[in-house]
């Protein structure tokens, strides 16, 4: 038995080492200025790794930039959406599995269904939709088709469904109504699933391009994926500023997913329990 524990911890040391492997490359290659960090890949040597001599130049070059003004507007529409994103996910979430209306499942497979498809597919006709409400180059063309995320209501509804019916039943005799019993007594049971709900509009806003590309035209609406992109150009390429951004823009996910971890597993564990 203790050799099997000693093999999965060797084991998962070694997978978690492979997986950072490569996010330290970035860090140490985006330490040392312009294309430098090509000397150490051909042959690939152990100085690929470690950031002798280095220094953050390409950081803050990169911070004095638009980039830095693309990372705050990263932060604000992903911000945004994720405290109206979780507005509308728990209101359509709590329907779902709290209400008792004609069709309800049917509602269930739809959200769901519509969730599957790639939003790719449909941001080219939705952009000659905004652009016709007057909505390119806004915040708010930014935010709202990220509101509705069909997977952040499937993880909220599962998790609402595992609430107690008895607690759900004395708050109703005690007179706190649907939306009181809402706000009192499933919220605060449902902070693992409102976490993990919240960090999936989080990542789906922080990683997004092609929506941006076709909505923020503006360098005062780029956000920071879009911002990176335009790092290159046809005249030059500074592969330290595009590593350091790419550094950025893959830590701020990762610190959070590392503080948030337990309740992310939990809210994604407990998303199967009730159908």
């Amino acid at each position: 038995m203790k050799v099997s524990r000693v093999a999965s911890v060797f084991a998962a040391a070694l997978a978690a080492g492979l997986i950072f492997l490569p996010l330290w490359w970035v860090f140490a290659s985006s330490l040392r200025p312009g294309n430098s960090f090509v000397e150490n890949l051909t042959p690939l040597s152990w100085r690929a790794f470690l950031p002798v001599g280095g220094s953050f130049a390409n950081y803050e070059v990169l911070l004095d930039g638009d980039f830095a003004r693309a990372l705050l507007n990263s932060f604000l529409v992903a911000g945004v959406t994720v405290v109206l994103g979780l507005a509308v996910a728990v209101l359509a979430a709590y329907a779902l599995a709290v209400l008792n209306f004609p069709g309800r499942g049917y509602v269930f497979v739809f959200v769901i269904l519509v969730s599957m498809v790639p939003f790719d597919a449909i941001a080219i006709p939705l952009s000659g939709l905004f652009s016709t409400w007057r909505l390119s180059d806004s915040y708010a063309g930014l935010i709202l088709p990220a509101l509705a995320n069909g997977f952040a209501i499937f993880v909220l509804r599962q998790f609402f469904l595992g609430v107690p019916q008895e607690l759900l039943d004395a708050a109703e005799v005690d007179g706190l109504g649907r939306f009181g019993t809402l706000l009192r007594i499933v919220l605060p049971l449902s902070k693992p699933a409102l976490i993990g709900a919240g960090l999936m509009l989080f990542l789906s806003q922080w990683q997004a391009y092609l929506w941006p590309l076709l909505i923020g035209t503006s360098p005062g609406k780029q956000l920071a994926p879009i911002a990176l992109a335009n790092l290159s150009n046809l005249y030059s390429v500074d592969l330290g500023q595009i590593l350091a951004g790419s550094f950025v823009l893959s830590a701020v996910p990762m610190v959070l997913l590392l503080f948030f971890q337990r309740q992310y597993t939990e809210s994604l564990s407990t998303s199967g329990m009730r159908g």
